[in-house]
């Protein structure tokens, strides 16, 4: 089993970036996906998360500004993040999860730069 986060990289604040996580060896579809960030001296916290049957929910910091969405077909689900600002400057992490299963990617960063 193998999760492949990327899409990370350096943007201006008020910029755009697209993280993608892309599964293999697992059947996507069943799996729910959450993404994590960690930040230099925090601890690890949940940003946002899509289920297997695609309903979302986000960390009200996030709410209006990021976007996840999944395409099975391509085994991937995608954190759109918009309006980004500093604070978010963070490893992202993705976690694929069902029942006792539960899989984690290698992290991207995202650094925004004010």
């Amino acid at each position: 089993v193998q999760l492949q986060a990327s899409g990370g990289g350096l943007v201006q604040a008020g910029g755009s970036l697209r993280l993608s996580c892309a599964a293999s060896g697992i059947i996507f579809s069943a799996y729910a996906v959450n993404w994590y960030r960690q930040a230099p001296g925090k601890q690890r916290e949940l940003v946002a998360g899509i289920t297997s049957a695609g309903s979302t929910n986000y960390a009200d910091s996030v709410k209006g500004r990021f976007t996840l969405s999944r395409d099975n077909a391509k085994n991937t689900v995608y954190l759109q993040m918009d309006s980004l600002n500093p604070e978010v400057t963070a490893v992202y992490y993705c976690n694929a999860r069902m029942y006792i299963q539960n899989y984690w990617g290698q992290g991207t960063l995202v650094t925004v730069s004010s």
